[in-house]
C-alpha cells in the first residue's frame, strides 16, 4: 500500500492530502468512557490530534483544540464542528507551543471555560527531514525541542494546579524513542525525552492519584508527513512496517481513550505502541 508523492507546506493541513487521513470521523462510536470531563488537546487540528478529540467528544468530554496558526483554521473548525455534533463543547486556541507563555494560556483558556483540566494530551509536535547533521538549521534544532518537549513540561507545570484526582496526562511519543530514524535525529530524540520525563512524572504525580503515560505511534498518516517528508518517502511511507501499511489516526484514538479514563486507572508510567508491529522493547 502506498500514497501518492505529495507534499505541503508545514505545518501541513488534512484538506490537502491524499488520501485524507481517517480520524474516525464515521467510525468512532464513544459509550460514555469520559462523560463529563474536561480535555485539553495540543495539535488537536488534524491528524492524531483530531482523531483524539473526535473519540474524547464522543465519549462525553469537552475538549478545547491548540494549533498553531491560520494556516490550520479550517481543519480546527472542522474538529471543533465534529466536536460540537457529539454535543460537546470545543474551544479552539491558536498560537505556538515552543513558546513558554503560550503553553500557559492554553491551560488558562480552559480553566475559564470549563473550570478544571480532567485530562491533558500533549501532542502537538514538529519534525524536518535531514540528510546531515551539519543540514539541521540550530534554530531548527531549537523549534523540535521546544515544541516537542518544552511546551509539555510548560503545559503540565500550568495545568497540575487545575488537576485532581483521577485526572490523566498523555504525551505523544513515537517508536522513533526506541529505533530512531538517522533523518529524524532532533525529533527522534525529543519523543525519547518524552517517553522518560513521562515515566518520571507518574512517579512524582502518584500521590496525588494523577496517572502520566504516552503513546508511542508507529508511521500515522498525518499532515506532518508530506509536510516535512520528500516525496518520495511520502509515496512509500509505512510500506515497511510488519503489516505493510502506515497507521490511521482513527487507529490510535482508542489507546488515548484507555488512558483517560477510568478503565486504565492502574496504568501510570506506561508507553504503549501502536506501530504496526515495529517493536518497542
Amino acid at each position: 500500500m502506498s500514497q501518492p508523492a505529495q507534499q505541503q507546506d508545514v505545518p501541513g493541513t488534512q484538506s490537502r492530502m491524499t488520501p485524507t487521513p481517517d480520524c474516525g470521523e464515521k467510525s468512532y462510536r464513544g459509550s460514555g468512557r469520559l462523560e463529563g470531563k474536561v480535555a485539553v488537546i495540543t495539535g488537536g487540528d488534524s491528524g492524531i490530534g483530531r482523531a483524539v478529540a473526535i473519540a474524547y467528544a464522543r465519549e462525553g468530554a469537552d475538549v478545547l483544540i491548540s494549533y498553531l496558526d491560520e494556516a490550520e483554521d479550517e481543519d480546527a473548525q472542522d474538529t471543533a464542528r465534529l466536536v460540537e455534533q457529539a454535543g460537546r463543547t470545543a474551544v479552539l486556541v491558536r498560537g505556538d507551543v515552543s513558546e513558554p507563555q503560550h503553553c500557559r494560556d492554553i491551560i488558562a483558556r480552559a480553566v475559564d471555560a470549563f473550570g478544571r483540566v480532567d485530562i491533558l494530551v500533549n501532542n502537538a509536535a514538529y519534525q524536518m527531514n535531514r540528510q546531515s547533521l551539519e543540514e539541521i538549521p540550530d534554530e531548527e534544532w531549537d523549534r523540535t525541542f521546544h515544541t516537542n518537549i518544552s511546551a509539555m513540561f510548560h503545559l503540565c507545570k500550568a495545568a497540575l494546579p487545575h488537576m485532581a484526582s483521577g485526572s490523566s496526562i498523555i504525551g505523544s511519543s513515537s517508536v522513533n524513542s526506541d529505533s530512531p530514524s538517522p533523518t529524524l535525529a532532533p525529533y527522534a530524540a525529543t519523543k525519547a525525552a518524552i517517553a522518560n520525563f513521562t515515566a518520571s512524572l507518574a512517579q512524582m504525580l502518584g500521590e496525588r492519584g494523577i496517572r502520566v503515560n504516552s503513546v508511542a505511534p508507529g508511521p500515522i498518516w498525518t499532515p506532518l508527513i508530506p509536510a516535512t517528508m520528500p516525496e518520495e518517502k511520502v509515496e512509500a511511507f509505512g510500506g515497511d512496517t510488519p503489516l505493510g501499511r502506515p497507521g490511521q489516526p482513527a487507529e490510535l484514538a482508542p489507546v488515548y481513550v484507555l488512558l483517560a479514563s477510568d478503565d486504565g486507572s492502574y496504568i501510570s508510567g506506561a508507553r504503549i505502541a501502536v506501530t504496526g508491529g515495529r517493536p518497542i522493547l
